[in-house]
């Protein structure tokens, strides 16, 4: 009997190691893999601002400054003074997560109001950006954002993270 379970016990510890192996994420079941986290909103800086000769659409972005990559919603979330709902993902499904490499900053393009001359515009004293749905954001009013006394608003749709604003320009329509 006594060798039977030394036998039988390296065999159960063999097993409960597998099980662990199989049950752990996969970012921690092989060593030397860091598992990427959210970013803090104080590890990120958020900007706005009106593209240039476009005052109904809005360059954003986000800039990591920790010495890790974390992640951000894909999409950023866009809020309109005290409007309910918040800019549409454009494409949809937005979804999911965008990583930022260390130091590394992603943009999105916002586009307020398709035809300024709308008159269903409504129009709101600032906008709210923030890099997650999880974090308060930033607010920017007209003044600072270059939209005029007010920002109009009709369907606002957001690109997702770009690398490069010039990408997000193209997304929603500017190039």
């Amino acid at each position: 009997m006594r060798i039977r379970a030394a036998i039988a016990a390296p065999a159960a510890v063999s097993a409960a190691a597998a099980a662990l192996l199989l049950t752990a994420p996969q970012s921690q079941a092989a060593a030397g893999h860091e598992r990427t986290v959210r970013c803090t909103e104080r590890a990120l800086t958020v900007q706005a601002k009106a593209v240039t000769g476009h005052p109904a659409v809005l360059r954003v972005s986000v800039t990591n400054h920790t010495a890790r990559a974390c992640l951000v919603d894909r999409v950023p979330t866009v809020t309109f003074g005290d409007l309910d709902g918040a800019a549409l993902p454009l494409p949809e499904g937005g979804t999911g997560d965008h990583r930022l490499a260390a130091g590394g900053t992603a943009y999105a393009a916002v586009r307020t109001i398709a035809d300024p001359a709308d008159p269903q515009a409504r129009r709101a004293d600032s906008v709210t950006v923030a890099a997650s749905a999880a974090h308060w954001g930033r607010s920017f009013g007209p003044g600072r954002l270059g939209t005029g006394r007010q920002v109009l608003v009709w369907e606002p749709v957001t690109t997702w993270w770009q690398p490069t604003a010039r990408a997000a320009d193209r997304i929603i329509g500017l190039d």
